[in-house]
């Protein structure tokens, strides 16, 4: 049993020249679409791979390059001619109905209760969930917002893990032990006055995925101003596996070497 991730967007922090902002899509036998993030123009990249009213929702956390575009498919699934039936789940941060509620709404200080078209449920640190026929366990990790990185394993014990936005932390290196991919945020070059506990460097990547003893890292969220080159290249001084940096539209499935 294959799981399948098409890339929707991986540009980091803001909108690419080529690429929306986070989002995933994960295919699975028995499972419902789900899409990991919804940053902006996900929606519209998700219109090319399923229909935007079949997906699920899991969040890593709320920043807007996150999850912005999720507005938006609330229109969706309200007003399509023919509009799905029935909610989707949506998993998030503590406050995913809140914050989503106030973007969504047209009027300032009002909340648009979107819970008529998703079913909102909290991440809890470690506490497993059952999406289909996948496993979907978050950890708390090291950014400024509630955020979470998820480890996602199906029936035959394939396991994805997606690392959110992080600083380097013991807990993203837990979450990714042993896992068959691990799509892992690199959003600067390895220099002494970057922030700390924001974002991860291409050499910090390559330095949990060797700790953590993945099969292959895959490098995302690199921003417009980053040099993808500069990003492989140290996350591989640091990790001996097959490492590569997503883009836009690629298909991977979980446990193969080979990305299409």
């Amino acid at each position: 049993m294959t799981v399948r991730i098409t890339v929707l967007g991986c540009s980091g922090s803001v909108v690419g020249p080529d690429s929306p902002a986070s989002g995933y899509l994960l295919r699975a036998p028995d499972t419902p679409p789900l899409v990991i993030d919804f940053g902006g123009g996900v929606l519209g990249a998700l219109q090319r791979h399923a229909d935007p009213g079949s997906v699920h929702v899991l969040l890593s956390h709320l920043h807007a390059d996150h999850c912005l575009d999720l507005p938006g498919l609330f229109v969706w699934r309200r007003y399509h001619p023919s509009p799905p039936t029935g909610k989707a789940l949506m998993y998030g941060p503590s406050d995913t109905w809140s914050r989503l509620g106030a973007a969504s709404s047209p009027y300032s200080g009002e909340i648009d209760d979107f819970s008529d078209v998703f079913d909102v449920r909290h991440w809890v640190d470690s506490e497993p969930v059952q999406v289909g026929a996948l496993t979907v366990v978050p950890r708390v990790v090291c950014h400024p917002t509630e955020s979470f990185g998820l480890r996602i394993t199906n029936g035959d014990g394939a396991s994805f893990v997606y690392s959110g936005d992080t600083g380097y932390c013991d807990n993203v290196i837990e979450l990714a032990r042993g896992a068959d991919v691990f799509l892992c945020e690199a959003s600067w070059t390895h220099s002494p006055d970057r922030p700390p506990n924001l974002h991860l460097s291409g050499t910090e990547a390559g330095r949990i995925a060797t700790a953590a003893g993945v099969g292959e890292l895959f490098l995302t969220h690199i921003p417009p101003w980053t040099s993808r080159e500069d990003m492989i290249s140290e996350a591989k001084a640091e990790f001996g596996g097959p490492v590569h940096a997503v883009v836009c539209g690629e298909t991977f499935d979980v446990g193969r070497s080979s990305t299409g």
